[in-house]
Parts: C-alpha cells; sequence; structure tokens
C-alpha cells in the first residue's frame, strides 16, 4: 500500500494482487482454494447425480420385464449396485427373514401373509434404507453451501482490511488526492469481487443440487411403495 501511494499506480487488477498487502494475499489465496474446491464439488455431485439416473434406468427397464417380486429381486441383483437395488434387497431380504419360503411360486398363501406390525417394520426398514441413500447423495452439498456464505464475508473482510491500509498509507503519506486514494481502495475491493465469484457458482450448484437430492428421494420414496404394492398385489399383505 504504500508502494501504491508513494505513486507506482498498478495498471492491471493482476498488478494489483501482486503488489497487495500480505493479508490481502492469504485471504485471496483461501477464496481460490474455495473456488477449486467448489468446481471439484460440483463436478462430482453431477457425475454423481448422471451415475445414479443411469442406475435406475436399468434397474427400471429390468424390473419392466418381470412379473412378481422374486423374479424382479434375481433380475436387480445381475445388475450392478445401486441404490434402488440396495433398497429392493433389502425389502425382499427383510420379508424372507419374516417368511422364509413365502416369495416362491409355491407357498403357501396363508403362511405368506405379513401382520400389520410386520408391514410397519418393512416400511420401516425401507425408509431407513432410502435415508441412508440420500445421505450418501448429500454428501459434500453442505460445503458448497459454507462456500456460498463464507466466501462473501471473506471478500467483505479483505475490503475492509485493504481500506484501513489505504488510509494507513495516505495518512503516512500526507497525501489525499484521488490519484493516493483510488489505487488503494482499488485494490480493496479485488477481495469482494473474488468473493462473489466463488460465492455465486457455489449458491447455484448447491440449489440445483439440493432440488435434484429432492427428486431423488422422492423416487426412492415411491419405489419403496412400488415394493409394498407388489407384496399386496401377490396377496402377501
Amino acid at each position: 500500500m504504500m508502494l501504491q501511494v508513494a505513486g507506482a499506480i498498478p495498471t492491471s487488477a493482476w498488478e494489483m494482487v501482486t503488489t497487495s498487502s500480505p493479508a490481502t494475499k492469504v485471504i485471496l489465496g483461501v477464496l481460490a482454494f474455495f473456488s477449486l474446491l467448489t468446481w471439484f464439488f460440483i463436478g462430482l455431485k453431477l457425475w454423481q447425480f448422471r451415475r445414479v439416473r443411469r442406475q435406475g434406468d436399468r434397474v427400471f427397464a429390468a424390473l419392466e420385464r418381470t412379473t412378481r417380486l422374486d423374479d424382479a429381486y434375481h433380475a436387480v441383483v445381475k445388475l450392478p449396485p445401486s441404490p434402488y437395488g440396495r433398497i429392493l434387497r433389502e425389502g425382499v431380504n427383510f420379508f424372507a427373514e419374516l417368511r422364509p419360503g413365502a416369495l416362491q411360486a409355491t407357498a403357501d398363501p396363508a403362511q405368506s401373509v405379513l401382520s400389520v406390525t410386520q408391514l410397519e417394520a418393512l416400511r420401516m426398514v425401507l425408509a431407513k434404507e432410502i435415508s441412508g441413500e440420500r445421505d450418501v447423495m448429500a454428501r459434500y452439498l453442505p460445503w458448497l453451501a459454507t462456500v456460498g456464505s463464507v466466501s462473501p464475508l471473506l471478500g467483505l473482510l479483505g475490503t475492509v482490511i485493504g481500506v484501513m491500509d489505504a488510509f494507513i498509507g495516505i495518512a503516512q503519506g500526507g497525501s489525499g488526492n484521488i490519484s493516493a486514494v483510488a489505487p488503494g481502495v482499488a485494490e480493496a475491493l479485488i477481495t469482494t469481487v473474488v468473493g462473489l465469484f466463488v460465492a455465486i457458482p457455489a449458491v447455484i450448484a448447491y440449489n440445483i443440487l439440493v432440488s435434484r437430492l429432492g427428486l431423488f428421494a422422492g423416487e426412492l420414496e415411491g419405489f419403496a411403495q412400488e415394493i409394498v404394492g407388489a407384496l399386496a398385489r401377490e396377496g402377501r399383505l
């Protein structure tokens, strides 16, 4: 800051960064790290949602070729692991524990019907599995929210520090004209600009991904209801 007041006026934003105070450089470094972290998480989550969508399409395509829950189970277990397959496997395995052999076509219908308490337990097991799958897909989303909230504050902190340094430099240099004030204020505002540059993509991505997460969780809940409905159609409830 003293260098700028003495007459070395930066001619570009990069020169303002390179000639800024150590505190400003530290804040810019933290914001740069947050930016890299944000784009990494955005790419990771988009890839995860696309992968789950493809897995779901394969599972639903396999289920369309089956008529009984037992056949659906054997068709899905042959596919790569997916949230839908894990939910179906958990539900079928729990039902098989309650009523061993009940899913077989030759099973006695009278011995394969779940009680109200057992049906509620099955719903709880499916809900627990859905919650676990949702938590897995929600991993790292809070980081995007944190970056979106903290980055503008860090930028504002850098601006305040920069303005304070500018005024200190002006007081020590004894010059208060616009050519002495402008470079210091411009340097101070860089952290605010960078903070917003980091925060805006993080906030947009967070809102989009949270919306996709809600759709994903709703689809899993609907899939779990289809499992219960399949049991009802086969006379297991």
